[in-house]
């Protein structure tokens, strides 16, 4: 029996490739349909690659153009090759610790805190731009395959945007990742409003947003992929990594508003304050690995790295595994997320 879900795609830089790696877990299984994803930043570019391929090629293509989307971004993806380098590389935490005291990275931080990019001009762009022109997003924008929803954050309103549909274009994905101490704002005239609104990284007011998966035509479960850890052990004192968990939990609030919100809608239903029926009893479920983003840090997150990227993809993979080999009987019956524990 097919089971129908709903993905969520956190942004995270670099850090997506652990989505990737989820993804592809999740494509193998023949038995699960994708029928809706709302995707932020880095998980805006995976959901776009995934929904164009699936509507080409089905699960074959959506494989593909997940593949060729992080060979574009500096992943490895000759698989002989990918093991090989990653088996004799250092852990994980330590290229991340070489990386985040390397001259070339702290030369770049110290650059991006101390000048806004709109000094450089036109000079500084983004070089995801070249990377999400070649969608195809007649593919993108399709009626037939999961229904796609792009978080932004509006600059001068602060309120969450969700494109959709034929709204979503180059741009749109290219503002749902622009990080503004990085890159100038995105701006375009909005469909909605007819007007020209800027617009700058939706991890800010929607990382992703839930709240377009709970439409009555979609399914119960909304499988959440989370790359910004939710706990960090070690208490940050050094600039960067003070920085860095600032980011993770401002990018982390709207989804816990979220989740609270959904919390408390079960727990009415639950003891019948209100009817069945009413609103959605929404089945919450989350594939993470706090224990190697604990390891990571912003110089990983900020650029990539063709072994870190291996072994995110590596983490995602297993992370799917071990989900699908505990939960997948879960699926359309309960969540597997403790909403209650979660917030007590």
């Amino acid at each position: 029996m097919t089971k129908r879900i709903n993905l969520a795609l956190q942004g995270g830089g670099a850090h997506g490739a652990f989505t990737w790696g989820v993804l592809c877990r999740l494509l193998h299984e023949d038995d699960i349909e994708i029928a809706a994803i709302s995707g932020t930043s880095a998980g805006a570019l995976n959901a776009a690659a995934l929904k164009s391929g699936w509507v080409s090629k089905g699960r074959k293509g959506a494989l593909e153009n997940l593949e060729w989307l992080w060979s574009q971004v500096g992943a490895i993806t000759d698989p002989w090759f990918s093991d090989w380098v990653s088996s004799l590389a250092p852990t994980a935490h330590a290229w991340a610790q070489a990386m985040k005291y390397s001259p070339a990275y702290n030369t770049f931080d110290m650059t991006a805190r101390m000048f806004s990019p709109y000094v450089y001009g036109p000079a500084m762009r983004n070089p995801l731009e070249r990377i999400v022109s070649e969608f195809h997003y007649d593919e993108v924008c399709a009626n037939e395959g999961p229904s796609l929803h792009i978080c932004a954050t509006n600059v001068r309103s602060g309120k969450i945007r969700v494109f959709t549909g034929d709204e979503i274009k180059p741009d749109v994905i290219m503002a749902s990742a622009c990080l503004p101490s990085l890159f100038q704002a995105v701006e375009f005239t909005d469909p909605r409003t007819g007007q020209t609104e800027a617009f700058w990284d939706g991890g800010y007011t929607g990382n992703p947003a839930l709240f377009p998966l709970f439409a009555n035509d979609l399914p119960d479960d909304i499988l959440i992929v989370n790359i910004n850890p939710l706990h960090r052990d070690d208490l940050p004192t050094d600039s960067q990594s003070i920085q860095n968990r600032i980011n993770e939990i401002s990018f982390n609030s709207s989804l816990l508003r979220e989740l609270r919100a959904i919390e408390f809608v079960k727990r009415l239903i639950s003891d019948g304050s209100i009817k069945r029926g009413t609103m959605k009893d929404v089945l919450v479920h989350m594939i993470a690995d706090d224990g190697l983003m604990n390891e990571l840090n912003v110089a990983t997150k900020t650029i990539p790295n063709a072994v870190v990227l291996a072994r995110l993809k590596e983490a995602g993979e297993a992370a799917a595994d071990a989900f699908i080999r505990t939960h997948k009987k879960d699926l359309g019956k309960r969540s597997s997320v403790n909403l209650t524990e979660m917030f007590s």
